[in-house]
């Protein structure tokens, strides 16, 4: 008997979780230079990080010997006076990813149940089998979260609800005014946890008002990253908004000082730049709108996104995904969610948008060539 049969069968079972394709791991396998490689297949941001980030770095540099603050002070209060709330209300953690795994091991077990939308985040449903509960996908409709089928949904066994808005990796969006009726009509004995993580490319107006919800109801966690339009991926740093007693919960199973130090401080500096994130959002919107003129151009389908990516019908999305890697375009194949046919794609810088899209160009070519 080898290790791997003794470990738990709940464990052994969870589906391992499928990254984009580090450029380098590509340049290996097909003998590109990395330097000819675009990469949108993560969601990240294509401008990089503020300056005042690669500054905050670079002045913490001769002090990487010591541990960082385990509370996380400085970053905690700036959260807490940029979100409105105390700081009491904040959980800094090492990405949304942790903050999942957390609420996972302290409101999950076998026998309990989370509910969680089709099409989300491939990481609920692993968070959820790591304690050996049940993850109970709700379907969709066109592609699109079903808020009464989810309400519908709820058991005595139901103890977390995750729900993204916009949502990965589909994109769409969930009217404020819906999900605010959504988070009253909710059962108090759920945990809805509200993962935010593209919040700050939604238009404004059309945001959801998370922080007003909190003051409502307690059985609520709101996750935000500063992976996405912050430009932090590489340093893992997001946070939670909640009930002080809900988080102190959660804080009880953080592993001791996983917000680094350079997270924090990069945390802090990036959270003080809203021009870069604004500039971010602005730039997004916009080469998203030129990104979906192309593809309507060329017959491409597509969904409707609020998001930093675009989820496209493609026929055999693998297939596609794998002939543009190997021209140095990589993208993200989406067969681990049910969605066979589609391919996401983030949105670059323009000269990346053009790569892909001539990149798309000339596999379609060689294919009519075949025919």
């Amino acid at each position: 008997m080898s290790k791997i049969d003794t470990a738990l069968p709940h464990v052994r079972a969870i589906p391992p979780y499928p990254p984009g394709r580090p450029i380098d791991d590509v340049a290996r396998e097909f003998g590109l230079a990395p330097a000819t490689i675009v990469k949108i297949a993560s969601n990240e941001n294509p401008l990089g990080c503020s300056p005042k980030v690669s500054q905050a770095l670079t002045a913490l540099a001769s002090g990487v010997n010591l541990y960082p603050d385990f509370d996380c002070y400085e970053l905690t209060h700036a959260l807490a006076a940029a979100n409105g709330v105390e700081p009491a209300q904040v959980l800094p953690a090492a990405g949304s990813s942790e903050i999942i795994q957390l609420v996972a091991r302290a409101f999950l077990e076998p026998g309990r149940a989370a509910i969680i939308p089709q099409y989300s985040f491939q990481a609920y449903i692993g968070a959820a089998m790591s304690v050996g509960a049940q993850g109970l996908f709700v379907p969709a409709q066109d592609f699109a979260v079903d808020l009464d089928a989810l309400l519908d949904a709820v058991t005595e066994r139901t103890t977390v609800l995750f729900l993204a808005s916009p949502n990965n990796p589909t994109g769409t969006l969930i009217a404020p005014d819906a999900l605010d009726r959504f988070v009253d009509a909710l059962p108090e004995h759920v945990l809805l946890v509200i993962d935010d993580a593209y919040c700050e490319y939604v238009e404004p107006a059309l945001r959801f008002d998370s922080v007003a919800a909190l003051r409502r109801r307690r059985n609520l966690l709101v996750m935000r990253t500063f992976s996405k339009i912050h430009g932090l991926a590489g340093l893992r740093v997001g946070y939670a908004l909640g009930d002080p007693d809900l988080l102190g919960v959660l804080r009880r199973l953080q592993v001791p000082f996983s917000v680094s130090a350079a997270a924090q401080v990069a945390a802090v500096a990036a959270l003080a730049d809203t021009a870069f994130a604004e500039r971010s959002r602005i730039e997004n919107a916009q080469e998203r709108a030129r990104l979906a003129l192309e593809l309507t151009r060329r017959d491409i389908a597509f969904l409707p996104s609020a998001g930093n990516f675009l989820l496209l019908h493609v026929g055999a999305g693998a297939e596609l995904a794998d002939r543009l890697m190997r021209q140095g375009v990589i993208v993200r194949p989406v067969d681990g969610y049910g969605l066979q046919e589609w391919l996401r794609v983030s949105i670059g810088l323009p000269a990346e948008t053009d790569r892909f899209l001539a990149a798309l160009d000339e596999v379609h070519a060689a294919a009519r060539q075949k025919v």
